[in-house]
C-alpha cells in the first residue's frame, strides 16, 4: 500500500491516469474462492479508503471470484468502474458466461485479451461477446452460434461443441446456481 501511495503521488504529479491491476495470490492459502472474494474486496477497499476522487484509478480490473464478491464491490461505490480479467483459457461458454455474470452483478469493462487472440476466430466471437454483452442471446446459444460461424468459415474448433458448451470454472457455476 505504501508503495501504491507513492506510485499514485507520481501520477499526480505527472499527470498520468492509470488502472488498478489486482490478481488473486498464486500461493497457496487456506480459504476457499468466495472467501478469497472477500479478502481481496477488503483489500483494494482499503487500499482505496481516503483517496481523493482525482487520485483514484480509472477502472479496476480484477479476477471474477463470483457473484457475491463483485455485487459487493460494486455496491461499495458506484462510481468505481470494475474491469474483469478474461482469466484462464477454458470453453467458449466460459467465456461468454464470464461477460454474461460480470455485467450482470456489477462489472463495466472486459478485458480479454488472451480469450480474443488465442480464440478459432477472433473478430467471430467477439461478434457473440457482444451479442451477450447486449443481452440478445444468452452465453449457451452464443456456444451453439459461434460453432456454427467456424463451420461456415471453415475452420476447426478446438473442442467439440457439446465439450464446449460446460462451464468449467468454479467461480462461473456458483453464478448459475444464485441465478436458478
Amino acid at each position: 500500500m505504501e508503495a501504491f501511495r507513492d506510485f499514485r503521488a507520481d501520477a499526480a504529479l505527472n499527470g498520468f491516469k492509470y488502472f488498478l491491476e489486482v490478481f488473486n495470490p498464486n500461493t497457496p492459502h487456506n480459504m476457499d474462492r468466495e472467501q478469497l472474494g472477500e479478502y481481496i474486496n477488503d483489500s483494494l477497499l482499503r487500499c482505496l479508503a481516503g483517496v481523493m476522487k482525482a487520485d483514484r484509478p480509472q477502472f479496476l480490473k480484477i479476477v471474477y471470484n463470483g457473484p457475491k464478491a463483485l455485487e459487493e464491490l460494486a455496491a461499495y461505490d458506484p462510481n468505481l468502474v470494475i474491469g474483469i480479467l478474461g482469466g484462464g483459457g477454458g470453453t467458449n461458454r466460459d467465456t461468454f458466461e464470464l461477460l454474461h455474470q460480470a455485467e450482470r452483478y456489477g462489472a463495466r469493462v472486459a478485458l480479454f485479451g488472451r480469450k480474443i487472440n488465442q480464440a478459432e476466430a477472433p473478430l467471430t466471437l467477439l461478434t457473440f461477446m457482444r451479442k451477450v454483452t447486449d443481452g440478445t442471446i444468452s452465453s449457451e446459444e452464443a456456444v451453439r452460434a459461434y460453432h456454427g460461424e467456424l463451420q461456415k468459415l471453415g475452420l476447426k474448433p478446438f473442442r467439440p461443441l457439446e465439450e464446449d458448451r460446460v462451464i468449467t470454472e468454479e467461480p462461473l457455476k456458483k453464478g448459475m446456481l444464485k441465478a436458478a
